[in-house]
């Protein structure tokens, strides 16, 4: 029974657990670790470049050609740099937090499908670390661990500026993780599995199967949208407002372990990146179904790993977009963005889909109901926005 739960939908799991599975699981993780390691390498180099070229600036080009070395540069210098402990700071918690936000990237991106079923050393496995039966929750649940590293690295800081930091970046996340996690209900409900593999299985085929299209495009949006506020990524930086906070939640931290939250928030954008892939656009499926009966090495490992890249840096260079070009919001137009326009617009859609999935006919009724709550959210939004314009006045 502990077997079948830990194998998930991966076939190497599903019969004896011997020293070449347990290898090969080794050697999954090891991989995996060191493609994410690379992809943030390139991601802290490609966002710098990317900015400097719509700046009309050079950007990195003295570490290696182009400056590809450069961020391996700033690795090595912040981890000879002197670790820092303020005097008032929990001392334990202090040294934890950083763990808490960075490991939890990496386990999110290892139930990430990045290919099919293939053979390693006689045995077939697919190509991802792991296929839990509950992938896509065991994502949330990762995400509301890391709200941990950033609230703990704040208050254990033992000064208020990363404590209020910490505090905004914490309000900030756990809001938007409610349409995250209402958005994953839609297409969980459309899918009909739990399993990532699943999901992007059901996304093949052909394009019009792509989640991005079965539900109306409208779910895609809010989902990247909060993705990009769950990231603290530009234009819902606010947690590093260094005109308002010095810099957030990890103020008082240096070297090796503010590294880890540079790493972790680099790694967060290639994670959730590949999250979108995934639930949205097919994972590693052809559009139109293109090279799906080529066998071999070429159809089985490049083929769908070309597609995952390619669809990987579609988002990558959309996340370095925002940040270039995009004003950074305030903070009372970021909650107001997340309560009153994401959280009801994802659950309305929720409820949309569901009813198209039980029942077409209950459309007629849900359309109704949905009108109905929109005007009165509108109406509740307007009496209180009217309030306080009147006691401003009489203020």
């Amino acid at each position: 029974m502990l077997a079948a739960l830990l194998a998930g939908g991966d076939p190497l799991l599903s019969g004896k657990i011997d020293i070449g599975v347990f290898l090969i699981v080794c050697l999954k993780t090891f991989v995996t670790f060191a493609v994410l390691m690379v992809a943030v390498l390139f991601m802290v180099w490609f966002e710098r470049k990317v900015i400097s070229d719509m700046q009309n600036r050079i950007g990195p080009n003295r570490a290696g050609p182009w400056g590809l070395l450069q961020t391996l540069a700033d690795g090595i210098k912040l981890f000879f740099k002197e670790d820092l402990l303020p005097e008032r700071a929990d001392r334990r918690i202090y040294r934890l937090a950083p763990y808490l936000s960075a490991v939890p990237a990496f386990l999110s991106f290892a139930i990430v499908p990045i290919g099919g079923t293939v053979s390693v050393f006689g045995h077939q496995t697919r190509m991802q670390l792991a296929d839990p039966p509950v992938g896509i929750l065991f994502l949330l649940a990762m995400s509301s661990v890391a709200v941990y590293g950033v609230m703990l690295a704040g208050w254990s800081s033992g000064s208020k500026y990363p404590l209020l930091g910490s505090v905004r970046a914490s309000a900030q996340m756990v809001s938007y993780e409610a349409a995250l996690g209402l958005i994953v209900a839609t297409v969980v409900l459309v899918s009909g599995s739990l399993y990532t593999s699943d999901i992007v299985a059901s996304q093949s085929g052909s394009i019009v199967n792509w989640h991005i299209i079965r539900l109306g495009v409208l779910p895609f949006f809010l989902f990247l949208i909060a993705a990009t506020a769950e990231l603290n990524r530009p234009p819902f930086d606010l947690v590093e407002a260094e005109q308002e906070l010095v810099g957030g939640f990890h103020t008082e931290y240096s070297s090796i372990r503010f590294a880890l939250f540079f790493l972790a928030e680099f790694m967060n954008t290639v994670t959730m990146s590949a999250v979108i892939v995934t639930l949205f656009l097919g994972g590693p499926s052809a559009p139109f179904g293109i090279g799906e009966n080529i066998g071999g090495f070429f159809g089985d490992w490049l083929l769908p790993i070309f597609w995952f890249v390619a669809k990987l840096f579609l988002f990558l260079f959309t996340y370095v977009w925002f940040r270039a070009t995009l004003p950074r919001l305030r903070y009372d137009q970021l909650m107001d963005l997340g309560w009153k326009a994401l959280i009801p617009a994802s659950l309305a859609w929720l409820l949309v889909i569901a009813a198209i999935t039980i029942e077409r006919t209950y459309l007629l009724i849900a359309f109704p109901v949905l009108l109905l709550c929109a005007a009165m959210l509108y109406r509740s939004l307007a009496l209180g926005k009217a309030t306080v314009q009147e006691e401003d006045l009489h203020a």
